[in-house]
């Protein structure tokens, strides 16, 4: 999303027909889901992609506005988020202190009121400051690539008048001592996808780094993850490639199984994951409100919750699974011109749509069907190209079977079938820069020695046993953190 959507000085009746719109979609949208196991099927009822950014940004974005009513969507007695439990409980663990607010546009209520008009308007609470990860508060910045693209500064919010403080600035992630001064708490309120390189659990980690080396408390608002608390899958991340820079933030496999206040509590009480002495971690204070009538066996439409897009090629729960599934596997060619596979289909079907610039899609349906992955199935579709004006086709990815569905499986065969489709091995042409970038995301080093060195020979099967079992005890080893069964 690289333009503002919507202005300040938008018409009232073209907001509320927006929102209109929206919630008729969602509703229409979440039938569709549910006939087709939670994903959005080619042909489904779907709007425009300018469209639906509209009305997300109507519904959930501009939540914002002094002289609109937010929509209140009613979602009966389902789940309960951190932010829902907090105001029930009279707003307690906030009362007499100085806050501040970590959050972006899905960060609201189960009706989908902003967490930040929510605050503004509690009584006898004093919201002071917020605080803006990756795409800004609103969501309307691009993601962080080299250079300064995504990155902003300090501002004054014009919407609620308040001091805008940037983790995404270029220099670091962390709340500083200046941007802390005066502040008690810092509440965090961002919904995670559930994978590991996705970079909203990093901005929590990293602030509560900062946090806790000045004396400020952390409040975590928790929130589902939409691929449930059981599927566990995909590499851990070697102790390596641990860093700085969001995306390989936590020692976890691919797909961790873990709400976002889960993994504070692991920051918390594990040593090792949070980049402070012992003692700064043993005495900062974090806080954690629980979701109430969440279950780990939940898929995000089984939440009952409507979906506020994430980020702008994660706007639905579709994407949300194709996340894990082709965001690894499309990797090399999307960021480093370098392999075949790029995901989406024309501009639509972000992660779950897959083309190969070097093959037809008649040829890329039948190397895929020819894999036999377990819960997936393939087929041609086509989209008109704005671009264009000629139609693009590429391939859909459908979840047939979740409980034989492996996330990340996909990514590692894309891996392999790059390196039989290219021209070149592109994991072997890649430059140590884009190489460390890769592994930041992927994480294990021996299997990405073993792309270069054996190109589509690759033994993909043997590593995924491997990473199951090492899942496998992970998810055991992680239960002492669990909020939730």
């Amino acid at each position: 999303m690289r333009q503002q959507l919507l202005g300040r000085g938008a018409p009232t009746r073209l907001i509320h027909d927006c929102r209109f719109r929206f919630v008729r979609h969602v509703l229409r949208d979440k039938i569709q889901r549910c006939r087709n196991g939670g994903a959005r099927m080619p042909g489904a009822h779907r709007f425009p992609s300018r469209t639906l950014l509209l009305a997300s940004f109507a519904l959930g974005f501009n939540a914002l506005a002094a002289d609109v009513a937010p929509p209140r969507i009613d979602v009966g007695s389902g789940v309960q988020l951190g932010i829902d439990v907090l105001e029930s409980e009279g707003f307690a663990p906030l009362r007499g202190k100085r806050l501040a607010l970590l959050t972006h546009p899905a960060g609201v209520d189960r009706r989908g009121v902003s967490t930040v008009e929510i605050l503004r308007r509690a009584p006898g609470i004093k919201l002071v400051a917020l605080f803006a990860t990756e795409h800004g508060i609103y969501g309307t910045l691009p993601a962080g690539m080299a250079g300064a693209v995504g990155q902003f500064q300090d501002r004054i919010d014009p919407r609620t008048g308040l001091m805008v403080f940037s983790l995404y600035n270029g220099r670091t992630h962390q709340p500083t001592a200046a941007q802390l001064k005066g502040i008690d708490a810092l509440v965090v309120d961002l919904q995670d996808i559930g994978t590991r390189s996705y970079t909203f659990t990093g901005a929590m980690k990293q602030a509560m780094e900062g946090c806790f080396a000045n004396n400020v408390e952390v409040i975590v608002l928790d929130r589902p993850d939409p691929l449930g608390g059981l599927k566990v899958d995909g590499p851990m991340l070697d102790p390596q490639w641990m860093g700085v820079s969001l995306v390989n933030e936590f020692p976890v496999p691919y797909v961790h199984g873990l709400t976002i206040g889960e993994l504070a509590r692991m920051a918390k009480y594990q040593p090792g994951i949070l980049r402070v002495p012992e003692a700064v971690r043993a005495r900062g204070k974090l806080t954690v409100i629980a979701m109430r009538g969440w279950r780990r066996s939940m898929r995000w439409p089984e939440t009952g919750l409507p979906w506020v897009p994430t980020s702008p090629l994660i706007p639905d729960f579709a994407a949300v699974e194709g996340y894990p599934m082709t965001g690894l596997g499309c990797i090399m060619g999307e960021t480093a011109n370098l392999g075949g596979f790029s995901h989406g289909v024309g501009a639509e079907y972000p992660f779950r749509g897959i083309g190969n610039k070097y093959v037809r899609s008649d040829v890329l349906e039948k190397e895929l069907d020819s894999l036999h992955i377990p819960g997936l199935q393939f087929r041609r579709v086509s989209v008109p190209s704005s671009r264009t004006g000629k139609p693009a086709t590429g391939i859909f990815i459908e979840v047939a079977d979740w409980d034989a569905w492996r996330p990340t499986e996909l990514s590692f065969y894309l891996m392999k079938l790059d390196c039989k489709l290219s021209p070149r091995n592109p994991f072997a042409a890649a430059s140590p820069f884009v190489v460390q970038g890769f592994l930041r995301h992927m994480g294990s080093t021996a299997f990405f020695n073993d792309l270069v060195a054996h190109g589509s020979r690759v033994d993909v099967d043997a590593y995924i046993r491997a990473w199951q079992a090492k899942a496998a005890a992970f998810q055991q080893q992680s239960r002492r953190f669990w909020l939730y069964e």
